[in-house]
């Protein structure tokens, strides 16, 4: 590529970029779910709009894997933890025997209802079974949905992509043969392996970056995002989910209490859109809008047994040992969305030149683009109808855990031992220089926190907020008054280090 051209792309991408972003503005304003207005400006620029031609579909499944894998880290890095804990058995089964039952019933239906044939249908059932994360969290991120309701279905859309994955490369096999144990077998070793390099991933970040401090603020996110990259490439090495690892590696570095945790969240949202525009773009680049048309009727056919039986289905036997109310198990069911991980598994058939997956495709493409827009405007009224959110209902507010290095400050501990002066001190008589504070005493395994009348005892474990510049005044006046007393200045003691 000439320079040039490069400036010529450069502009393009730049201006789809600004476009998306303007979209996205619009579908806010509108009640529209901003992923299917990314895929529209993809049909525009393509083939049947502006002219671009675009049919790799090799290429639309590398970049689409990739930018899936920064989704999920993104995914996992905004989850807490509280969250998900209680939720990670009914999540893992709907997404493993959920994802079954559903592929079952949506096979059965595209195979009795359009005639695809059964190798067809149930590579259809199996890509379209799978909720997608990225539609998941744009959408109900910004809804006041009870924390198991919402924790249930991110936590599902993480984990129901490696099953998924694992149907879909083997339906799309000729000749077509399947070995129950084979396969479960398979989706154990993957949901394994790639949970425990995830964890493994994650927790020796973690540990490495609890013990360095890095020279700027802004390259904690990119860390993070490094090694829940490393999580999912380690994980496909070696033939585990490289999904599960990439979610589970962000899950565990979000919730290890490491520092910086609002400009991680903006940094993890701003490249999880970022893949999110470029990943819906190129899918619309991928389909010729004139093959749609007649894919229409199949594509609603099939989207609607998905929606009304066999989603529903799935959820009811996924969560039966559970006995969730109703109202949670029938919002469950409607709000599984699909977005770009069906389109993209879509492409899976296509490069494996299986018969009839371009039209799987196409209907996976309309299915998507339709649902999406019947289901994601809805949910917020589907909610409040069935009481799950108040019509007044609130956002939870956002805490940060702000690094001492940030604040120029030092935190002290001091012990008052045995024989001190510092015994039966208040703190108002320690008069600590500004703005040195304790803010808290250990006493006896119990923590507490002083006020200026407080009296420090024998064995008190304190710590002291201090900046770097008072600090050295403030260790002084402790030692002076550990050794004389509150008139420690009287008797000529001011604090010298020994």
């Amino acid at each position: 590529m000439s320079l040039p051209q490069l400036y010529t792309a450069l502009l393009a991408g730049g201006l789809v970029l600004l476009a998306s972003i303007v979209a996205t503005r619009a579908a806010a304003r509108f009640g529209l779910p901003a992923l299917l207005l990314f895929l529209a400006l993809g049909l525009a620029i393509g083939e049947d709009g502006l002219g671009l031609r675009f049919d790799d579909a090799q290429l639309a499944q590398n970049l689409g894997t990739a930018a899936l894998a920064v989704i999920l880290v993104e995914g996992g890095l905004t989850t807490r933890w509280s969250d998900v804990r209680p939720l990670l058995t009914p999540s893992g089964l709907l997404a493993t025997v959920g994802v079954a039952v559903s592929v079952a019933v949506t096979a059965v239906g595209a195979h009795l209802l359009i005639g695809m044939h059964w190798q067809s249908a149930l590579l259809l059932g199996a890509i379209v079974s799978s909720t997608d994360a990225a539609a998941v969290f744009s959408v109900l991120r910004t809804l006041p949905l009870p924390r198991r309701v919402s924790g249930m279905l991110e936590a599902e859309s993480g984990f129901n992509d490696a099953p998924t994955v694992i149907l879909v490369l083997l339906f799309s096999t000729i000749p077509l043969e399947i070995h129950p144990l084979e396969v479960a077998g398979n989706v154990l070793y993957q949901l394994a392996v790639g949970t425990v390099i995830g964890v493994g991933v994650g927790w020796a970040g973690a540990w490495v970056l609890h013990r360095i401090t890095l020279p700027a603020s802004g390259l904690y996110p990119l860390a993070m995002f490094g090694l829940g990259v490393v999580a999912f490439a380690a994980a496909g090495s070696v033939g585990a989910s490289g999904f599960l690892a990439a979610f589970v590696s962000g899950l565990v570095l979000a919730n290890s209490g490491l520092p910086h945790r609002a400009s991680l969240r903006s940094f993890a949202e701003g490249l999880g859109w970022l893949a999110q525009i470029g990943l819906f773009v190129l899918l619309g680049l991928l389909v010729t809008p004139h093959e749609l048309l007649p894919e229409l009727l199949p594509a609603l056919v099939v989207g609607l047994v998905l929606l009304l039986v066999a989603r529903p289905v799935s959820v009811l036997v996924a969560l039966a040992p559970f006995r969730l109310p109703w109202r949670e198990q029938l919002f469950v069911s409607w709000a599984g969305l699909r977005g770009a991980v069906p389109i993209v598994l879509a492409t899976f058939p296509v490069v494996a030149g299986i018969p009839g997956s371009d039209r799987v495709l196409n209907v996976v493409f309309v299915l998507v683009a339709v649902f999406t827009l019947v289901q994601g405007p809805g949910l917020l009224g589907l909610a409040r109808r069935l009481g799950l959110v108040r019509a007044d209902a609130a956002r939870e507010i956002q805490v940060e855990v702000a690094p001492l290095d940030v604040l120029d400050a030092e935190l002290l501990t001091v012990s008052v031992p045995t024989g001190s002066q510092l015994h039966y001190v208040t703190l108002r008589e320690l008069r600590l220089p500004e703005p040195s504070v304790i803010t808290l005493i250990i006493r006896a395994g119990r923590s507490f926190v002083p006020e200026p009348a407080t009296r420090l005892t024998t064995g008190d474990e304190l710590l002291i907020m201090t900046t770097a510049r008072a600090r050295e005044v403030a260790e002084r006046r402790l030692r002076a008054v550990s050794r004389r007393g509150r008139l420690a200045h009287w008797f000529g003691e001011y604090g010298a280090p020994d």
